[in-house]
């Protein structure tokens, strides 16, 4: 067999050839950085380093009795990452504009550090490419107690600062119905901190968490005994396990109603457990119904990479699941799945939050 002379017609500029392998090894690049950013925090490195001014890999190491030849090569690494600047002889240091996003958790809504988990373990990642064969994910509970924890330092940094000060005034009479005394459910709780924080901001009103991740409830409580708060509850339970008859006066879907088997039967129940007055607040994804118009995130693949890990696990975790993943509920799918679930009212609400829409609904 005689080859044909090659006429150069499929000929691969090498050019675009380095600049996509450029684009694919940053992205091993940035697995590297989050690693290292992991580190830093589980460590408290950012927060050692928070207004400490230029600081050596011998000063951190004196401070935190870490090594310091270990030390040196995270430092190192943070520079060379642009995550910290680096003065020459005089060492490294976290700006004010890094301590926001790494290292302030109390006091910054830009805080960061804690959505980087350690890496996937091997089982971990098993399970999730046999999902690819079963189509059924791992439950949420299959990351073990760090799969809890991870969830509250992503999410903690905003219900601190701002549920209370900025999202509930915005819904109609709900601050002033908390300050005289309502009954809440917030269904998919994870950890409490949205529960603790309303408890200790309105302390004549009830609360009921549920999650069916036992994980998460186990902190919950935990936390709720560190607080001394007695007017908590959780409740290792699915959202279908709420009353079957009128209860709450306001419900809380944070960032959960995507992760579900069966948001609509959660819907259903949350329709029948709410007061004929009462207010369901959804915190859910900011994303639109097509891959071409949500192309304008720039953190689109990130968020794909969230729902092949985490949302659309959870949510394929039962046969028959509802497979939403982290981009199923843009906000029309949200409002079609009020309205099949009997209630009326569905208003939506743009907090400037990056990450996620509001939707205020009432019977």
């Amino acid at each position: 067999m005689i080859d044909e002379p090659d006429t150069g017609e499929h000929a691969v500029d090498p050019d675009a050839v380095a600049l996509f392998a450029f684009n694919v090894w940053n992205y091993k690049q940035g697995e590297m950085v989050s690693m290292m950013i992991h580190i830093g925090h589980r460590l408290g490195l950012y927060r050692h380093l928070e207004g400490a001014g230029s600081t050596t890999s011998a000063m951190l190491a004196t401070q935190t009795g870490l090594d310091e030849r270990w030390l040196r090569e995270w430092l190192e690494g943070q520079a060379a990452a642009g995550l910290l600047e680096h003065h020459a002889e005089a060492g490294f240091e976290l700006g004010p504009v890094g301590a926001a996003v790494l290292a302030d958790d109390q006091g910054s809504l830009a805080y960061a550090a804690g959505a980087f988990a350690a890496p996937t373990t091997a089982e971990g990642l098993d399970r999730i490419v046999e999902s690819f064969t079963t189509g059924i994910g791992p439950d949420w509970d299959a990351r073990g107690p760090a799969g809890a924890h991870q969830t509250e330092q992503m999410l903690g940094p905003w219900t601190r600062l701002a549920l209370v000060p900025t999202v509930l005034p915005a819904l109609d009479g709900v601050t002033a119905r908390l300050d005289s005394g309502a009954t809440v459910a917030d269904v998919g709780c994870g950890s409490g901190v949205a529960l603790l924080t309303l408890a200790d901001e309105f302390p004549r009103s009830r609360f009921h968490g549920f999650d069916s991740s036992r994980y998460a409830i186990d902190r919950a409580r935990a936390r709720a005994r560190e607080t001394g708060s007695e007017s908590t509850e959780f409740k290792h339970v699915d959202g279908a396990a709420l009353p079957s008859v009128p209860t709450y006066d306001l419900v809380l879907t944070l960032d959960c109603l995507h992760d579900m088997t069966d948001p609509a039967g959660v819907a259903s129940a949350i329709r029948r457990a709410i007061t004929p007055d009462g207010t369901w607040l959804i915190k859910d994804i900011r994303c639109a119904g097509s891959l071409e118009e949500n192309r304008a995130n720039p953190m689109l693949a990130m968020m794909y990479g969230f729902s092949i890990s985490s949302c659309l696990a959870s949510s394929t975790s039962a046969p028959d699941g509802a497979a939403l993943g982290t981009l199923g509920l843009p906000p029309a799918a949200v409002e079609q799945l009020c309205r099949d679930a009997g209630f009326t009212r569905f208003t939506p609400h743009d907090f400037d939050d990056p990450a996620n829409l509001y939707y205020e609904v009432r019977p």
